[in-house]
């Protein structure tokens, strides 16, 4: 892991506000509760050698697949903020870390994104967390304004 150390300006991204939110709310014992986001978020950020480090083919961490799960529910939920449409995420795994996520609003797909090497899942800083899911509730945003009769049915 990296350091938790994060510049303002990420933590501050509404994407990254949803995901801490997101995660916080499963902690039920109340672990988290005296934690700032960068220490809640801090699993997220995996140095590019540690990835690199990880085999190619391997079993995902159960911990692992929670914060995938936790990433593409973030994406969900910042796109219903965004919209007021319930965007709801499917992700499908296999044992060894190959599979694909889909995100729906009504009837429409608006991510699908196909996944591999999910035991390499993280990002190099809070910077890159933001960018790449404040993206990918862009592009979903703007799918469900070009078809918006399909993502009320």
């Amino acid at each position: 892991m990296s350091d938790i150390a994060a510049p303002p300006a990420a933590l501050d991204h509404p994407f990254v506000k949803t995901l801490a939110r997101l995660v916080r709310a499963a902690d039920s014992h109340g672990v988290w509760e005296r934690k700032s986001d960068a220490e809640v978020l801090a699993e997220f950020v995996v140095c590019r050698e540690e990835r690199r480090s990880r085999p190619i083919i391997d079993d995902p961490d159960p911990d692992i697949i929670d914060r995938v799960e936790a990433f593409y529910g973030a994406v969900g939920l910042a796109v219903e903020q965004a919209t007021g449409r319930l965007a709801s995420p499917i992700l499908k795994l296999n044992h060894e870390g190959f599979g694909r996520v889909l995100l729906t609003a009504g009837r429409l797909v608006v991510v699908s994104k196909t996944l591999r090497d999910v035991h390499r899942f993280g990002f190099d800083d809070f910077a890159a967390l933001a960018a790449a899911g404040g993206k990918m509730v862009d592009e979903a945003t703007a799918m469900i304004g070009r078809f918006p009769e399909v993502a009320d049915l």
